[in-house]
C-alpha cells in the first residue's frame, strides 16, 4: 500500500521498568486502510508499546519513555487515554474494560451518551438533560450489526455474558466512535472460537476498506497471515523482522518470535485410549444453566487415566459442563466420582472429592492477581485439604518453609518464568499465568483435573509448554483429565476421545483420528454419532 498516507509512525521507542529494558529502539508504522500485524511471545513488549501509544498511566508512573510518535501527520504525546481517544485512536485491550452492571448499550455509549432536552434542562442547564436510550440503543445495534455477529441483544446486561460475546461488545464500542482513524486490537480473538474469529476478521477487513488503520496483535499466526498486509515481529523488546504477509509462513514467524526452530508442536506418541480402566466419573442427565453455554441433559463417562476432550462451537454448551460439575453454575442431574455422588451447586464438595478445575477465565476466576505466586499456588490447598499448615496446639498456622519449597519446586517443574515465589501474579505474562493456574490446581493433588481453554490468549511457545504439561501429567502421573477447548487441533493432539457439543447436547464422541469432515459435520449438528474403538452407536 505505497500510496496510502501514514496514520501512525512510532520511531525509536525505548522503555524501561525499574532499570529493566522492555522496549529497545522500536519503530513501527501503520498506513490508512492497512491491517498491520504485531506478533511476539508474551513478554516481548507488545502490550507495553500499545500502552505508550494509548497514554496508559502506568507509562508515566514509571518514568515515561523515549522516542517519537507521529499520529495523522502530527507530533503526538498522549499522557492519558482520553487524549488518545480524542485524537481518533480506539483500542480493544486484552483485559475487558466493561462495566458488568451496565447493559450492552450503556457500555458501548459510555462517556458518549446521547441526551435530549426536557423541561428542567430548558429552564436551568443542559446538564439536566435526559438520556436518549432509544437513540443510544439504535447506535449500539448498528455497531453490533457491523460485526455481523448474531446473538447479542443491545439491552442485555453484560454480567453473565459468555466471554466471546463480551469481546464483541468491546469491539462494537470502538466501532461506534465517529472520529476513529486507528484501531488497535490486542488479542481480539483470544477468547473467540474459530467461527467467531472468522466473523471478526471479516469485520476488520471491512473497516480497513473504509480507510481505518488497524494494528492487529495476535498469537494466532494463521489469522495474522490471512488478515494482515504487513507483519512486525518483536522479540525481547526489539524488532527482529518486518514481513509482507504473502512472503512468510507460520513456521517462519514462530521461529522469529521464539528465536529457535519450532517443531510443529507435535507430541511424542499417539493418543491411544486406555485399553482397560474403570469409569471414574459418571455423569447422568446433567443440565447447566450457564448463560450462553447451557447444557441440556447430557450423560457420559470418563475412564481412569484418559484425557477426554470437549469441543464444539461457541454457545453450544462445551464450557457449561465443567462449570456445572464444579458447582460454579446452577446445575441439575447426577455426578458420581469414584462411586460416590458429588453434590452439585457446591464447589467445596467437588474439590473435597478430589476434583480440581482450571477455569476458562483465568484472570477473574483462576487467579488472585494481586497476590504472590506462592500464595496463588497454595491457598486453595490450604483451605480445602489443610495442606501447607502446621499445628500449634489448637491453632493452624502457615508453614512458610513448606510453602516456599513447594513454590520453588513448582516453578522449576512447570517452567514458570518469574523473578521468584514472591512476584505478584498480575506481573506475569499470560502464558506464565496459565501455568500458575494449572499448577495451582495440581497443588490440590486431584484425582481428576478439569481444564477449560488451557491455551487461550497465549503465544505459540507457551501453548506448547502448557500442552506438554497436561500431556506429562496424564502419561507420567496417570492423572485423568477433561480438557475443554475451542482449538480442535489441540484436542486432537493429546486427547483419547473428543466429545462434541451441539445445542447443549452431545452430538458425538469421536476418536482424535476421525476425519476433518466427520468433525465438521458433528460440530454443525448434521451428524450425531458416538464412536469408541470398533463400536459406533447413535448418540
Amino acid at each position: 500500500m505505497p500510496s496510502a498516507p501514514m496514520v501512525l509512525k512510532m520511531e525509536g521507542i525505548t522503555k524501561e521498568f525499574y532499570g529493566n529494558p522492555v522496549l529497545k529502539n522500536v519503530s513501527l508504522d501503520v498506513k490508512q486502510g492497512e491491517i498491520h500485524g504485531l506478533v511476539g511471545e508474551n513478554g516481548a513488549g507488545k502490550t507495553t508499546l500499545m500502552n505508550i501509544l494509548f497514554g496508559m498511566p502506568v507509562i508515566q508512573e514509571t518514568g515515561g519513555f523515549s522516542g517519537r510518535i507521529l499520529f495523522d501527520g502530527r507530533e503526538f504525546l498522549p499522557r492519558e487515554p482520553r487524549q488518545a481517544m480524542a485524537a481518533g485512536i480506539g483500542m480493544v485491550h486484552q483485559e475487558f474494560m466493561l462495566i458488568p452492571g451496565f447493559s450492552v448499550t450503556e457500555n458501548i455509549k459510555l462517556n458518549r451518551e446521547i441526551t435530549r432536552e426536557n423541561l428542567l434542562s430548558r429552564m436551568f442547564s443542559r446538564k439536566l438533560e435526559t438520556l436518549d436510550m432509544p437513540a443510544m440503543a439504535a447506535d449500539s445495534r448498528k455497531a453490533i450489526d457491523a460485526l455481523a455477529f448474531e446473538g447479542i441483544d443491545e439491552w442485555a446486561p453484560v454480567a453473565g455474558m459468555p466471554v466471546g460475546h463480551k469481546q464483541f461488545v468491546e469491539i462494537a464500542r470502538e466501532i461506534d466512535k465517529e472520529n476513529v482513524k486507528l484501531l488497535v486490537f490486542d488479542e481480539p480473538t483470544a477468547v473467540l472460537t474459530e467461527s467467531e474469529a472468522a466473523i471478526l476478521l471479516d469485520a476488520l477487513k471491512r473497516l480497513a476498506r473504509r480507510g481505518i488503520g488497524i494494528l492487529f496483535i495476535s498469537h494466532r499466526l494463521d489469522e495474522v497471515l490471512a488478515t494482515c498486509d504487513r507483519i512486525t515481529v518483536l522479540r525481547d523488546g526489539e524488532v527482529v523482522a518486518e514481513k509482507k504477509a504473502g512472503e512468510t509462513t507460520v513456521i517462519e514467524l514462530a521461529e522469529l518470535m521464539v528465536g529457535r526452530k519450532v517443531d510443529g508442536l507435535r507430541l511424542a506418541d499417539e493418543a491411544k485410549p486406555p485399553e482397560t480402566g474403570e469409569d471414574v466419573l459418571v455423569v447422568e442427565d446433567l443440565s447447566v444453566n450457564m448463560p450462553g453455554e447451557r447444557v441440556r441433559g447430557v450423560s457420559f463417562t470418563v475412564k481412569r487415566g484418559e484425557i477426554l476432550g470437549i469441543g464444539g462451537l461457541a454457545g453450544h454448551g462445551k464450557l457449561g459442563i465443567a462449570n456445572g460439575i464444579m458447582g460454579l453454575q446452577p446445575a441439575s442431574g447426577r455426578v458420581k466420582f469414584l462411586g460416590k455422588e458429588i453434590s452439585l451447586n457446591d464447589p467445596l464438595s467437588a474439590l473435597k472429592a478430589g476434583l480440581a478445575f482450571v477455569s476458562e477465565d483465568r484472570r477473574n476466576i483462576g487467579l488472585l492477581l494481586d497476590e504472590t505466586l506462592e500464595d496463588n499456588l497454595v491457598l486453595a490447598a490450604m483451605q480445602v485439604h489443610g495442606r501447607f499448615l502446621r499445628r500449634v496446639g489448637p491453632f493452624a498456622m502457615r508453614d512458610s518453609g513448606s510453602i516456599r519449597r513447594h513454590a520453588l519446586e513448582t516453578i522449576k517443574e512447570f517452567d514458570i518464568r518469574t523473578t521468584g515465589p514472591r512476584q505478584v501474579v498480575r506481573r506475569l505474562s499470560g502464558g506464565n499465568q496459565q501455568k500458575v493456574c494449572i499448577a495451582r490446581a495440581i497443588s490440590l493433588e486431584p484425582k481428576l483435573l478439569l481444564v477449560s481453554e488451557p491455551t487461550r490468549g497465549i503465544d505459540v511457545g507457551a501453548k506448547q509448554k502448557v500442552l506438554e504439561i497436561l500431556y506429562r501429567l496424564n502419561r507420567e502421573k496417570g492423572l485423568t483429565i477433561i480438557m475443554t477447548s475451542s482449538e480442535l487441533v489441540e484436542l486432537r493432539r493429546i486427547c483419547h476421545r473428543i466429545m462434541i457439543m451441539y445445542d447443549g447436547k452431545i452430538a458425538g464422541i469421536l476418536p482424535p483420528d476421525a476425519s476433518d469432515a466427520e468433525f465438521g459435520l458433528t460440530m454443525s449438528g448434521e451428524k450425531s454419532t458416538e464412536r469408541s474403538g470398533e463400536h459406533e452407536t447413535t448418540g
